[in-house]
């Protein structure tokens, strides 16, 4: 179980280093819905690891972490649904 851990912990890290790469090197737009499910899906893996491990300083913050890309993710799914004219607008 702890190499199970671990594998998830290394691959949250590398996902987060990864959206903070590709954002800062402008390969990837900050508002977009792939870096909020990279930073999502990173955090996620590094909350299961530190949670299991008690660092929950550590989970703490990627629980946080994790909230705010759920928030950014619903604030993308709003915005795009209010570009996309309903069926009852184009008739």
């Amino acid at each position: 179980m702890d190499l199970l851990l671990d594998v998830i912990g290394w691959i949250g890290a590398a996902l987060l280093l990864t959206g903070y790469y590709l954002v800062s090197s402008s390969r990837m737009n900050g508002d977009a819905v792939p870096y909020q499910l990279v930073n999502l899906a990173g955090s996620v893996g590094l909350m299961v690891n530190s949670a299991y491990y008690a660092a929950w300083p550590s989970a703490g913050l990627n629980l946080v972490w994790a909230a705010i890309g759920v928030v950014a993710l619903v604030k993308l799914a709003r915005l795009a649904a209010a570009r996309t004219p309903s069926r009852t607008q184009e008739q």
